[in-house]
């Protein structure tokens, strides 16, 4: 109990002088360690209260992943019972009720035999909460209620003291911190590992609170959109709507009615008058994605727009005023755009107040396993199992792939994954999900070696390297390059011609010809 007392001397100090020697995460887990650390506990958790349920931020005796996921209480019935209990809540070493982390505390995939927890509140208001696990029936009877109640709550006191600096950070537009914004929606995100996601949330919490147009740019799939609207969920327009805008669907024809409105009769087949996206995003935020889509002859439209503060719906003769804050959204390098007369230079500097550039997953390896985490509890429920947990060699195999695919990439592995990993099951087993523990292997992720080629379909004339044909006429080399080239991409983007087109830089009627000369498409 000293050593937690000091640790929790140092956390206060640190949040009332508003700074701190080491990242949240890292002081979150010395505080957990130094007050059960002794306990005769095989797993324990701090977690902290959402909209959506409980976040651990601190865990010991659990994989990291655990903290990537997000606990539902109408989904975990022991989480709700210690929500709701008044004091130190200890359940019946013959409680029927699953257990959170079932199958997720031993290679054996064993039940949790016994367990215990403890609400952290700020008057009636829940805060976080407090548990362990053991896999010894007993072991935890032991530990004296009081002291652990009296622990609580100095932990408590560390959560509210933490809200409260956010929230002053808040209205002094500075940086938030990693756990809440009193008034703002509750959000689940992880504490990062890396330092480029660590660095990117920091300038995500700097500009939020802003009015400043938001440029974010990165490869396909790396979570653009979701960022997009934890902007503005920070930001003081939270309250009003976002209008998403996808730049790319829009007919060219219909753009400027879409992105403007307009009245009745403006043209034929217009039957009634049109709000605009502008006008829908009134008092809130315009999200345009894939803005590099947007046709040159409507990019001085939007960027009159963007000056004047002001639409004018096609068929009005009379300007409408719009209050809106715009959020760009590329996967391309709109720099470049500039430079090859693609993108006018004065409307993506007008877009560009503050870029914000997403990583790719490549970068940020140390995020995977709390990324992986989020994804296997989306799946334990739509599976319906009481867990899903990674074998070691499949985490390592995650984490030794370089995810070309990005965050979607990985999502979608670890489904295919889960669910492979449950047909594998016997049949007459399948039925029992309530209490079924799956486990993911290596194989079931299907992922190709990182030393090894990609798999490709089929073909005679793929070259993977040019010692293996070197006597092949140069012509067939090129064509040979670039069918493989482009089916790498294909696959990358999911067979999305447009969005292949879009990362090779080129135009998608000429992908689409140059295609089915190689025999790509037919």
């Amino acid at each position: 109990m000293t050593a937690f007392l000091h640790t929790l001397r140092d956390l206060l100090a640190d949040l009332s002088a508003g700074h701190s020697r080491d990242p949240l995460p890292e002081r979150w887990a010395r505080l957990l360690a130094a007050l059960v650390g002794s306990y005769p506990a095989d797993a324990s958790t701090l977690m902290v209260a959402h909209d959506d349920g409980l976040q651990p931020v601190a865990v010991l005796g659990l994989d990291d992943e655990v903290r990537g996921r997000r606990f539902a209480l109408d989904a975990h019935p022991r989480l709700a019972a210690i929500a709701a209990h008044p004091g130190v809540c200890r359940f019946p070493l013959d409680s029927t009720l699953p257990d959170p982390f079932d199958g997720l505390l031993d290679d054996a995939s064993s039940h949790v035999h016994d367990c215990m927890g403890v609400a952290l509140r700020d008057g009636d208001r829940l805060l976080g909460m407090l548990t362990l696990d053991a896999l010894t029936p007993g072991c935890l009877a032991a530990i004296d209620d009081d002291e652990l109640l009296a622990a609580a709550g100095l932990m408590a006191t560390c959560l509210r003291l933490a809200q409260q600096l956010s929230d002053t950070r808040s209205r002094l537009n500075q940086a938030l911190d990693q756990t809440f914004d009193h008034d703002a929606p509750r959000h689940s995100e992880p504490a990062w590992h890396s330092p480029a996601m660590r660095q990117l949330d920091e300038s995500l919490a700097l500009v939020a609170p802003t009015d400043m147009s938001v440029l974010l740019h990165g490869e396909t799939g790396v979570g653009k959109e979701r960022l997009a609207r934890r902007v503005h969920a920070l930001s003081s327009r939270r309250k009003g709507p976002l209008v998403r805008v996808n730049c790319a669907a829009l007919p060219e024809a219909l753009i400027e009615s879409e992105l403007f409105g307009h009245r009745r009769g403006a043209f034929s087949g217009a039957v009634r008058d049109h709000r605009g996206h502008f006008a829908m995003a009134h008092e809130g935020t315009l999200m345009l994605d894939e803005i590099g889509e947007l046709p040159l002859t409507m990019q001085p439209k939007l960027l009159r727009v963007l000056q004047e503060g002001e639409i004018q719906p096609l068929g009005s003769e009379t300007p409408q005023r719009v209050n809106v804050r715009v959020i760009a959204v590329t996967n391309r390098a709109l720099d470049q755009e500039v430079a090859a007369g693609r993108f006018r230079k004065d409307l993506y500097h007008r877009l560009s107040v503050f870029p914000l550039r997403v990583p790719p997953l490549c970068e940020r390896r140390d995020d995977v396993l709390l990324l992986a985490g989020g994804f296997l509890e989306d799946n334990r429920i739509r599976l319906g199992v009481a867990n899903l947990r990674l074998e070691p060699e499949a985490e390592r195999a995650l984490l030794a792939w370089h995810w070309p695919g990005n965050i979607r990439e990985l999502e979608h592995t670890l489904g295919r994954a889960a669910l492979r990993a449950f047909g594998e099951r016997p049949r007459d087993t399948r039925h029992a999900r309530r209490d079924a523990v799956v486990r993911i292997a290596t194989h079931h992720l299907e992922l190709p070696s990182s030393e090894a080629p990609i798999p490709r379909p089929a073909d005679a004339n793929v070259v993977t390297s040019t010692e293996a044909a070197p006597s092949m006429p140069l012509r067939e080399a090129v064509e040979a390059f670039q069918r493989q080239h482009i089916a790498r991409a294909l696959d990358t983007h999911d067979g999305n011609w447009a969005a292949t087109a879009r990362a090779l830089r080129t135009d998608s009627g000429n992908l689409h010809r140059l295609a089915k000369r190689l025999g790509l498409k037919h």
